[in-house]
């Protein structure tokens, strides 16, 4: 049976204390994950804090080659991560091979962007800014998409000289193992990079009880967000912070309803709707609104679910049964409020933590499918009359990560994208987040910048220089 263990001074950690990893396809043991413990996390931080100077005075340049031979080396690992991801945590291959393109791209452009975000800020003839490395990162990374937000987790504070303790999800750790063995193997130093696995909240507390630890970068849920905020109170902590998400799309008259279904199934379905980017509530122009479900509905009915591994298969299972009774839950909760329930396709016989692409139409207001954020594959339509109704619908929401318009005039389509209350809004158009731009969450959907410039400054201290900064650091490209 497959192994993980804690990645630490460049070699594995195996534990008495192993969590049997139960894989969502055929609810059957599929790999153990040795537990870490308090001593495990000391060694990690421990060796953090002894590469920190030499990794800070590392040149930015180098420490971008070797991010960028990461890549390289990463890519070698696809095919067999990819099948170990689906066999873990239900998406499918193709998805688990798209997913890790993504994370390749987050350690290219980090590593090639390393010297230009980390060189001198001049002023003036007299004064400049210095970006410095701002010092031990601890970094946790989701179980959803635990290659390209493992590569974001740390591609960043590397490149930008900080050493990094990545706590990876327990539920998926094949990935977050490949990344961190391709950084090792590309000449990044033992300390200056650590994986643990096992219990969160333990080693979240461990780990940032140490005041060596400077920022915080986390990916979950906003109540697991709000509670690590607390924590690094108490030692000033920085944290980036990318939490919840319940993306409104508002769909307008004149825009090609096949393609428009289409694209939201698309993006909703993916990894079966355990997406914080996702669709999470529809609102569509009462003049196409049967229309539009219509076709919803028939884009919906083409996800065959099956085992993860199996190439038939369109969309895999849920990650764990607490999912799919969550599943129920909002279902249920939605059709005794009125609703109407399409479940698209069938379940697939036998074991496995399945539930069919769902489309709900008709919901009342105060459904919790609407409320809250679903994580699965419901997806809840509701009509309006005016764009102004659309848009106060669509912020009616304590979450602000991503938003979708589509329209077929530029009037509509400025409207409402000034006044979407997210991070990001794309217009006629669903995309996830590419490595070269923010991932801005507004509410409680997050706290500061993860990807692109701003997401790199997030690990850079800057230190104003007064008085001959101009010649004294001319040419300079280091931290």
């Amino acid at each position: 049976m497959k192994q993980y263990h804690s990645l630490i001074n460049r070699a594995p950690v195996p534990r008495v204390k192993k969590r049997d990893l139960i894989g969502p396809s055929n609810e059957t043991t599929v790999a153990q994950v040795s537990v870490a413990t308090n001593e495990d996390v000391t060694a990690a931080v421990d060796h953090a804090v002894d590469a920190r100077t030499e990794w800070a005075a590392t040149p930015a340049g180098e420490r971008g080659r070797m991010l960028v031979e990461a890549a390289a080396s990463l890519e070698k690992r696809v095919k067999e991560a990819s099948l170990r991801m689906a066999i873990e945590q239900g998406k499918t291959v193709a998805e688990a091979e798209g997913e890790f393109v993504r994370a390749v791209e987050t350690l290219v452009w980090n590593g090639e962007n390393a010297e230009r975000l980390s060189a001198p800020l001049p002023i003036d003839d007299t004064r400049c800014l210095i970006r410095e490395p701002i010092g031990v990162v601890a970094a946790f990374s989701p179980w959803n998409y635990p290659a390209v937000l493992s590569a974001r987790k740390v591609a960043a504070p590397l490149a930008a000289g900080c050493p990094v303790i990545l706590k990876a999800a327990e539920e998926s750790p094949a990935a977050a193992v490949a990344i961190v063995e391709a950084l090792w193997e590309a000449g990044v130093p033992a300390g200056a990079v650590s994986l643990l696995l096992g219990d969160p909240s333990h080693l979240s507390e461990q780990i940032m009880a140490r005041p060596e630890v400077r920022v915080i970068s986390f990916t979950g849920s906003t109540r697991v967000g709000k509670l690590l905020a607390a924590r690094a109170a108490q030692n000033l902590q920085n944290c980036v912070l990318e939490l919840g998400g319940n993306a409104p799309v508002i769909v307008t008259a004149g825009v090609d309803l096949k393609d428009t279904a289409q694209q939201v199934a698309e993006y909703k379905f993916e990894h079966a709707g355990q997406s914080c980017n996702a669709p999470g509530r529809v609102f569509v122009d009462q003049t196409i609104y049967d229309d539009f479900v219509a076709e919803l509905e028939q884009a919906a009915a083409h996800y065959v679910l099956g085992p993860a591994t199996e190439s038939t298969t369109v969309m895999g299972p849920l990650f764990a049964q607490r999912a799919v009774e969550r599943m129920a839950h909002f279902t249920k909760d939605a059709a005794e409020r009125g609703a109407k329930v399409h479940e698209a396709t069938t379940r697939p016989d036998g074991p496995g933590f399945f539930w069919p692409p769902t489309i709900i139409s008709n919901v009342p207001p105060e459904s919790g499918v609407l409320e809250e954020e679903v994580f699965g594959p419901i997806l809840p339509v509701v009509p309006f009359d005016t764009i102004d109704e659309a848009i106060q619908n669509a912020n009616a929401s304590p979450y602000g990560l991503a938003s979708y318009v589509f329209a077929a005039d530029e009037t509509t389509k400025r409207l409402v994208t000034s006044q979407l209350d997210t991070g990001s809004v794309s217009i006629n158009m669903l995309r996830g987040v590419r490595a070269d731009v923010p991932n801005p969450g507004r509410h409680e959907s997050g706290l500061g910048y993860e990807g692109g410039e701003p997401g790199f400054a997030a690990f850079q201290n800057l230190k104003l220089v007064n008085g001959a900064a101009a010649t004294l650091f001319e040419g300079s490209s280091d931290a």
